[in-house]
């Protein structure tokens, strides 16, 4: 199935850049990866290792400033404005929204975080941002501790 034919392309994608011998040496010293391959597809499992090599060996608040998923708060003075995303690595934020709404929609977790975020009166875009960055801390945890994927919060 589909399934099946996406872990293959992933277990490919893997062994491609393994061989390639990727700058940082990042594929080596992290067994997650390949488990983020299966649960994020391979698209945006490697973005997220080529444009973020630091993953792993930051805090949650570094990493989601670093993709550029970390609110930006505008205010001056008694004047607030809405609070915005922007900065860093776009194209790491643009390889993660296709997973989030597949995560949203498959990931029970992460879509009770959705619907929370929307039943208390959230735009669908903000709900979607939000399971975006809970995404990237996720695989940031798991690397870090060498973890897999599972479907349940240890």
């Amino acid at each position: 199935g589909v399934g099946d034919h996406v872990a293959v392309v992933g277990q490919q994608w893997f062994d491609h850049l393994q061989d390639a011998r990727v700058p940082h040496c990042c594929l080596r010293q992290r067994p997650a990866i390949e488990h983020l391959v299966a649960e994020l597809g391979p698209v945006a499992a490697i973005t997220m290792i080529v444009e973020m090599p630091e993953l792993g060996s930051m805090d949650g608040k570094q990493a989601a400033s670093l993709a550029g998923l970390a609110p930006i708060t505008r205010e001056s003075g008694k004047w607030k404005g809405k609070s915005r995303i922007g900065g860093g690595r776009r194209s790491l934020r643009r390889a993660l929204y296709m997973p989030a709404l597949v995560a949203i929609r498959h990931n029970a977790q992460l879509g009770q975080v959705y619907t929370t975020l929307c039943s208390a009166g959230k735009p669908a875009k903000l709900a979607i941002t939000a399971v975006m960055r809970k995404l990237l801390l996720l695989a940031n945890a798991l690397i870090r501790d060498g973890r897999k994927w599972t479907e349940t919060a240890p």
